[in-house]
């Protein structure tokens, strides 16, 4: 029986995968194939990547723009974050629909189906199958086909940390693997992404859930190896969404396009700044437009600001051109260390949404080479064991990996199968 399994541990860039560290992951490293220069898309933030594993597109065609995002719910443009379990009810009220693609979930309805096991925010967990098709546990909610509510004991009630990450596992492991056996499991790990943003990168608290993260991918793993070695085919990844740089400062952005006069107050609707962390988005509405030009100018100018990319640069960013969404800015970033010899450092955009920005401590979003840098390892499948890829590979290339492996047509995709050996 084909399968496919996939674990993913949050925020772990791939220089992190260490002996000392990750001993189950550089265990399993060297009978998979590793690919050594996979990346994530833009935004670099779990949401947006989440639906681009899920999709197997790039948000220009799946529409989930990043972790914060600017909507018209009737009283012009407001950043929203895409977090809250509500999100999706949100964006389908105002835009008719959820993701402009189909999932995976939905693609896997008639060819053994899709369970999603996620303990990271409910909007990342909720858009790998945000029309129900399939079954999402989460612990702000559990749904099955059709958007059935589970209220049950089937509901998946685990705390959001390590610990939550350990009996997610438990049960993925016992109940999924074992017994529902569909065509796709996903298992996706907060850690050690929660705590990265509480605490500095290479602290005891940070290399604490690591290591939990790493256990946990290697209880599965050797799952998988169990049920293969009774005649199974199943094909696993294991993989990062993207990786962490260090905060160092944040600049207001939003505060500073008022000072300029280019936005009309902090809470107007002309100009809106969604952060992402390490970077934003800036959405304009229509009687607004006619300042993009003034404030691409102005932002070039803005110190700690790297990059400024508007028009048909935000096409090659992944992105469409001609909608709210105008321009995108990336902040300055270096390699120097931080006080755990982490290298990496950037500055943030201020973010009123989230409270996941902390001076000295993990971040992401933009397109540092550190936050650029998830992981990626696949055993099965027909790929070549302790072998490695050195061209680059993305996130979009997972979807159509995994369908090519279930027999199952996967058309319409911006990624493509990855290269076996």
């Amino acid at each position: 029986m084909k399968r496919v399994v996939v674990v993913i541990c949050d925020g772990l860039r791939a220089d992190m995968v260490r002996p000392e560290w990750t001993p189950e992951l550089c265990q399993l490293a060297g009978v998979s194939r590793v690919f050594n220069r996979h990346r994530s898309v833009f935004p670099s933030t779990t949401r947006t990547t989440a639906a681009s594993i899920a999709t197997g597109c790039h948000p220009a065609r799946h529409g989930l723009e990043g972790n914060c995002v600017a909507l018209d719910e009737g009283n012009g443009l407001t950043a929203i974050s895409v977090g809250p379990a509500g999100f999706r009810e949100r964006l389908r009220k105002v835009t008719g629909q959820t993701l402009r693609v189909p999932t995976l979930s939905e693609r896997l309805v008639d060819h053994g189906g899709a369970v999603v096991f996620s303990n990271v925010s409910p909007g990342a967990a909720y858009f790998h199958d945000p029309d129900g098709h399939g079954f999402v546990y989460h612990r702000s909610g559990s749904f099955g086909p059709g958007m059935r509510k589970i209220e049950t004991d089937e509901h998946l009630d685990v705390s959001h940390d390590a610990a939550g990450d350990t009996e997610m596992t438990a049960r993925f492991c016992d109940e999924v693997l074992m017994q529902r056996k569909p065509a796709y499991a996903l298992l996706w790990q907060c850690e050690p992404d929660h705590t990265q943003h509480a605490s500095p990168l290479g602290s005891p608290e940070h290399l604490d859930v690591i290591r939990a993260a790493d256990t946990n991918a290697g209880r599965v793993a050797r799952v998988v190896e169990q049920l293969n070695a009774s005649g199974e085919d199943i094909m696993l990844i294991v993989a990062s969404d993207h990786g962490h740089e260090t905060v160092s400062r944040a600049i207001p952005l939003t505060d500073m396009l008022v000072e300029a006069g280019l936005k009309e107050s902090d809470s107007s609707s002309d100009v809106v700044v969604a952060s992402n962390g390490l970077s934003a988005h800036l959405y304009f509405a229509e009687d607004a437009r006619s300042r993009v030009a003034e404030v691409v100018s102005f932002l070039e100018q803005v110190d700690g600001i790297a990059q400024v990319f508007s028009g048909d640069q935000l096409i090659e960013l992944g992105h469409l051109a001609d909608t709210a969404l105008a321009i995108s800015v990336i902040t300055e970033r270096d390699r120097s260390e931080n006080a755990y010899g982490i290298p990496g450092i950037s500055i943030a955009i201020d973010d009123p949404l989230h409270y996941d920005t902390n001076l000295g401590c993990g971040q992401h979003g933009g397109l540092g080479p550190y936050e650029q840098n998830p992981f990626l390892m696949i055993k099965g499948g027909g790929f070549a064991a302790g072998s490695q890829y050195t061209d680059e590979s993305s996130a979009v290339d997972l979807a159509p990996t995994i369908l090519r492996h279930l027999d199952v047509a996967g058309d319409g995709m911006d990624g493509g199968p990855l290269v076996r050996e």
